[in-house]
């Protein structure tokens, strides 16, 4: 066991950070003392991207090519038709019945049109049961996505349910590497009808490694089996391990020079679990047992309440904006106050590169995606605009999510995509202010005044041929009516001249700043309320 007092921790390069509690699990990756990743996950939530259900087909939306699955979730899972039949059948059903030769792989014929409406409707009515596996949580209203293909990861290994398919991952370059795990994989012992493919993080592993691997893999695909025929649908047959567990098997790698746990059960728990891929592993599982908050210690809570913030400052002087929405993330790049030396040519490239690089990092941090437009400073020189779509394809190569990204367009906007799986960081960590709803601003006193006076000039006009003095009450809050007393009373005093009228304000603290009511006071009637959106 490693203890750590206050002034004794000394960082490593790489490092991973975990803050456990009761309600919360946080882990932070470090390089350096620079927060590069941040994960929260609530125990009391249940996490379902990777977990694999046995769901009821509820019925067909030829219009949409997709089905809608209950997996016994608030939410039907939405399944697209191509997504529907694991790929080696996609690929088996085409050539026996398209006709061709049977050793031409049908890889010229798109999945989106491998099987008609009519086929998927004898194939999958409603009501049948299908296995599916989350590959996307649910996000705003959407429900979550899902597909036939199954796949169960390990530490080094993934098993494929109803593949053929064996391979080694492409993240992995190195030749002699590749070809040196693609001899181990031709000799491992396959489970019938699954296939494996041999994951980045199994570079330069043992051969003994990978065994006990498959052998867990196996288990797993065994009790998943077994679920398939004994539970009904809809169901859970496999749920992803916690945060803390993932966190060992995906991430502590070579690179990592230590993982830190402020909890000591979970620290025991982690050690056991390293020790199940070498002494090394284990060596690098430590325990916080300082005074200070662990991830205030690390300089991380500062880090990530920078997440939250829409403008994000540049070590140059620049900043970025980032806006974002349910379906687009839209980030702007600022000089500010940049003062490099050079020509401005060399300080907006300057600039620019900076501002990819951090780019990639808030996607990561933020875990934002879908569809992303960088509207880059603008650069004339093609050469700087080409130097600077290098440089973010290669800091987009620390993102374990799928990303795209376009060269620099015309109009000086660089667009990409990336994976989007689960909620945003700040999505998850926060709710729509219940005053604006998330508009982020409210109608100024002005507004509402001129507002206030519309509908008071309505109000008054009902009681012209009655033999009855208008007697009105307005209520509003208490800025709009400081607004009214101050700058707008002439006004008011004109109305109630030109409608032989009397007016009275009275105000209410508890109202919402756009709201007013005008109301009769002889009998109480309500003659106009705006709501309080």
């Amino acid at each position: 066991m490693f203890g750590f007092g206050r002034k004794t921790l000394q960082r490593s390069k790489n490092e991973i950070v975990i803050n456990s509690e009761y309600l919360e699990t946080r882990v932070a990756v470090l390089d350096n003392g620079v927060l590069e990743e941040f994960h929260v996950e609530h125990p009391t939530e249940q996490r379902i991207v990777g977990s694999i259900f046995k769901g009821r087909i509820q019925n067909l939306e030829n219009e949409l090519q997709a089905a809608f699955v209950d997996i016994g979730l608030q939410k039907n899972a939405f399944l697209h038709y191509w997504d529907m039949i694991p790929d080696d059948d996609a690929r088996l059903a085409a050539e026996e019945g398209g006709g061709g030769p049977r050793g031409q792989a049908s890889r010229n014929i798109p999945r989106r049109k491998r099987f008609s409406n009519e086929e998927i409707a004898k194939r999958f009515p409603p009501g049948s049961e299908i296995v599916v596996q989350v590959t996307k949580a649910a996000i705003g209203t959407k429900g979550p996505r899902v597909t036939a293909s199954l796949s169960i990861p390990g530490r080094y290994l993934v098993l494929m349910p109803g593949s053929s398919m064996t391979g080694v991952s492409r993240k992995i370059a190195d030749v002699k590497e590749r070809a040196r795990l693609k001899k181990i994989l031709e000799r491992l012992p396959l489970p019938a009808g699954c296939g494996l493919i041999v994951r980045t993080v199994a570079a330069e592993a043992s051969k003994r490694s990978f065994v006990p691997d498959l052998r867990g893999l196996a288990i797993s695909w065994q009790d998943l089996q077994k679920g398939m025929v004994e539970n009904p649908a809809p169901c859970c047959l496999y749920q992803e391990p916690d945060l803390v567990e993932r966190v060992v098997r995906d991430s502590l790698t070579d690179e990592i020079d230590r993982i830190i746990v402020d909890n000591s059960e979970k620290f025991e728990r982690l050690r056991t679990i390293a020790s199940e891929i070498s002494r090394r592993a284990k060596a690098k599982i430590q325990l916080y047992e300082g005074d200070m908050p662990l991830l205030e210690h690390y300089d991380v809570e500062r880090q990530v309440e920078q997440a939250f913030r829409r403008q994000v400052p540049l070590k140059s002087g620049g900043c970025l904006v980032i806006d974002e929405t349910e379906a687009m993330i839209a980030i702007d790049v600022n000089t500010g106050r940049h003062k490099g030396k050079g020509n401005q040519e060399d300080i907006i490239l300057e600039v620019n590169l900076e501002a990819v690089d951090e780019v990639a990092r808030q996607l990561r941090l933020r875990n934002i995606g879908g569809l992303v437009v960088i509207d880059l400073i603008d650069m004339k020189s093609r050469k700087c605009q080409n130097t600077v779509y290098r440089a973010m394809k290669t800091a987009l190569k620390k993102d374990r999510a799928r990303t795209n990204v376009l060269p620099i367009s015309e109009l000086g906007l660089m667009e990409m995509t990336r994976q989007r799986v689960e909620e945003s960081l700040l999505s998850s960590s926060v709710i729509d202010c219940p005053y604006c709803h998330g508009r982020g601003n409210v109608r100024s006193p002005l507004g509402v005044s001129v507002e206030i006076q519309r509908q008071l000039a309505a109000a008054l006009r009902r009681y012209r041929g009655r033999n009855e003095i208008p007697n009105l009450q307005v209520v509003v809050h208490p800025t709009v009516l400081d607004r009214l007393r101050r700058e707008d009373e002439a006004f008011l005093v004109e109305l109630e001249k030109r409608f032989n009228g009397r007016l009275v304000f009275r105000s209410d603290p508890s109202r919402h700043v756009e709201f007013f009511a005008i109301v009769n006071a002889g009998d109480g009637s309500v003659l106009y309320s705006r709501k309080e959106d």
